[in-house]
């Protein structure tokens, strides 16, 4: 995989950060740390700039992240409830007050969770799927959309250009943040499984 990547942003230069970006939002699993460190070393050795470079990195970051955006306005909180009032309601024990809550939630810390999950490997990317289902704003989401992605952009192809052909050693701290991060999400979802369990199963049991 990463030979493939840096074989295309050889090629292609800006044009090939902007378009691996791009997919790297569609699909989380390819690794930006690799695209943008390796970006900031081109700089180095190529007529590629600095500056260039980070803003071929947003410009694909916003496309890949108004694509998910919009595949959740599809996936519409009315639509959801739609889904939920039928047999996947019963066998999830969810209700339709349950997506209005979550819409709810979204709406009242939506902002600052679009611009801090900017941050989150793998989050960074998903989180446009719910700021499109609650229908946030579009500029606003751009916006901050544009402003977290800026400064991650700015921050790994500064450190991929300062330390040249060291810009392995960042992309593997990166790689081990994102495992770290992947590690606690999937605890915090099991615990939040568990919670919603005992809150549906066990709490009717205690009434009856």
């Amino acid at each position: 995989m990463q030979e493939i990547i840096i074989q295309i942003m050889n090629q292609f230069g800006y044009f090939g950060v902007a378009f691996l970006i791009m997919i790297e939002n569609i699909f989380p699993p390819i690794p930006s740390e690799v695209i943008l460190t390796f970006g900031g070393f081109m700089t180095t050795y190529s007529e590629l700039g600095i500056i260039g470079m980070i803003i071929a990195a947003t410009i694909g970051s916003v496309l890949g992240a108004v694509i998910l955006y919009f595949v959740g306005r599809l996936l519409s909180v009315e639509r959801l409830e739609t889904l939920i009032s039928g047999k996947l309601g019963k066998i999830l024990r969810l209700k339709a007050g349950d997506i209005q809550k979550a819409e709810q939630w979204f709406m009242k810390r939506g902002n600052a969770t679009i611009f801090f999950c900017r941050f989150i490997p793998l989050i960074r990317s998903l989180i446009s799927i719910p700021a499109g289902s609650a229908k946030m704003k579009l500029p606003v989401f751009l916006f901050l959309t544009t402003l977290g992605t800026l400064i991650w952009n700015i921050v790994l192809v500064s450190l991929g250009a300062a330390l040249g052909d060291n810009w392995e050693m960042i992309a593997g701290i990166i790689d081990s943040y994102s495992s770290i991060v992947v590690g606690l999400l999937a605890v915090a979802f099991i615990c939040a499984i568990l919670f919603f369990v005992k809150k549906r199963f066990f709490s009717k049991s205690m009434k009856n």
